[in-house]
């Protein structure tokens, strides 16, 4: 059995039922019910914008934050779109993601893309 109890959810997909039923349902309760120790969720792309014009979303957002899940996205994205400042405003850390990506990819981490 693997060892790795450190999970990365890579959230490529505007849709907010999706984000309701699938991206904050699975990454809190991942953690609220010890089904892995730690939980990163990547917002890359379109779900940058979903997250800064959505009241509902910036709920969930909160929540998984108190939870426990590290929310952070990806700095070209949410820079070419317009709302670095908004995720930052919601404690979303906000950093380029292209070379953790690769090594998250390189050292076979487990990584769930939505």
């Amino acid at each position: 059995m693997s060892k790795k109890t450190h999970l990365y959810v890579l959230w490529t997909n505007d849709n907010p039922i999706t984000a309701e039923k699938m991206v904050f349902m699975y990454t809190v309760n991942s953690l609220l019910k010890g089904w892995w120790k730690k939980v990163t969720l990547i917002i890359w792309g379109a779900p940058a914008k979903l997250v800064s014009e959505d009241d509902n979303i910036q709920k969930l957002v909160k929540k998984a934050l108190k939870a426990g899940v590290h929310i952070t996205a990806c700095k070209a994205c949410a820079d070419q779109l317009g709302v670095t400042e908004t995720l930052e405003k919601l404690n979303i850390e906000v950093k380029y993601w292209g070379i953790p990506l690769t090594e998250i990819l390189k050292n076979e981490e487990k990584l769930l893309t939505i």
